[in-house]
């Protein structure tokens, strides 16, 4: 099977999930959201709920398909080691200064060192050092090890609810009010992408792997029996640990991980094997660089405007007739209709920004 395609296919994967975490992170009023494009308040899992962990799954799909080919060719694996932590820094460190940014631009906001690219970063380190230096029975037992270990640090710590479970415990010791959110009367913060939390994301990614493993081989049927079983397991596990993504449970890592499974098989069976259009590539191959802007872009536009260009634009026509629902949802297909605009425009030019 041609390697190209495979990657065709998983740039596709790639794209459509930063397309949709566009989508999802940026409305014209979070006030007027549409259920499956906002986050679950606590437990459960919407389908918006899946965007994030799509991502840290293909990050190890990714690494099964460009960096296992590379160490088998020969390549020096203390090279590639070197490559992948320094890439894992950057990564990093533009979260962190993308959080400068917003905490020096927007009135009213306070600094944040956890973030989705410093949670990005992390994994991709971690995965990147399990492919390289582990097999693939080391690589399930760390998997199982990570989802059972949690589950035990969860059920030690007491509560599972907003603010009081170790999660965010562990968030305030660790960063103080330097998290996403901080609790107005106790004082505790708590970080979706917070320390403990890392953990099973890094078991997501470790799934990613094996997943992406698979497909190098040609085990379609390994890959459809894994999601089953994935999402059997995510559902019977929630019976005692309920999906939450801001604990990032394990019922949620199966749970996830099932339609991630899925979702790469059909895409490789629809783009790689009948020759369909590879919707979504284009994101997909400027996947930090669409990202991240669209990060920045959210951080500036409140001062440049932002809101008068709503109200004008999308709200004084659309509310009257249709509600405040679709103006709002109109904004965020606008949003990413810019950025799919930048990124064709850097794919025509062949520009590709890999950190």
């Amino acid at each position: 099977m041609n390697a190209l395609r495979r990657l065709a296919s998983l740039d596709a994967l790639r794209g459509c999930t930063v397309a949709a975490m566009l989508l999802v992170n940026d409305p014209g009023d979070w006030d007027h959201v549409y259920w499956p494009l906002d986050h679950a308040t606590w437990n459960d899992c919407t389908p918006t709920d899946l965007v994030f962990p799509f991502f840290l799954f293909v990050v190890g799909v990714s690494v099964a398909l460009a960096m296992l080919p590379r160490l088998e060719q020969g390549a020096d694996r203390a090279a590639l080691t070197r490559t992948a932590l320094k890439r894992a820094v950057r990564i990093v460190g533009l979260g962190v200064l993308i959080n400068v940014l917003a905490w020096w631009w927007m009135p009213g906001t306070h600094l944040r060192f956890p973030g989705v690219l410093q949670r990005i970063g992390v994994c991709y380190a971690g995965v990147a050092l399990f492919a390289l230096y582990t097999k693939p029975r080391m690589q399930w037992g760390v998997i199982a090890a990570l989802l059972l270990g949690y589950w035990a640090l969860l059920c030690s710590g007491g509560s599972l609810e907003p603010w009081t479970n170790i999660v965010s415990r562990t968030d305030t010791a660790v960063f103080g009010r330097f998290v996403y959110l901080i609790d107005p009367v106790s004082g505790r913060g708590h970080d979706p992408e917070g320390l403990l939390s890392t953990l099973p994301s890094l078991a997501t990614a470790l799934l990613g792997l094996r997943a992406g493993c698979w497909l190098r081989a040609g085990k379609l049927r390994a890959l459809l029996i894994g999601a089953v079983l994935a999402l059997l397991l995510g559902v019977l596990w929630s019976l005692w640990l309920p999906f939450n993504k801001n604990l990032w449970t394990p019922s949620f890592v199966m749970w996830t991980a099932g339609w991630a499974m899925l979702a790469l098989l059909a895409f490789h069976l629809l783009i790689d094997r009948r020759g369909w259009p590879a919707w979504g590539r284009r994101f997909g191959v400027n996947a930090i660089a669409a990202y991240a802007g669209s990060e920045l872009m959210q951080i500036l536009l409140p001062g440049l405007g932002q809101e008068w260009l709503y109200q004008h634009l999308f709200v004084g026509w659309m509310t009257p007739s249709f509600g405040p629902y679709i103006p709002s949802l109109a904004f965020a297909v606008m949003f990413v209709a810019v950025w799919w605009l930048i990124v064709w425009a850097m794919d025509r030019r062949q520009v590709y920004l890999k950190l």
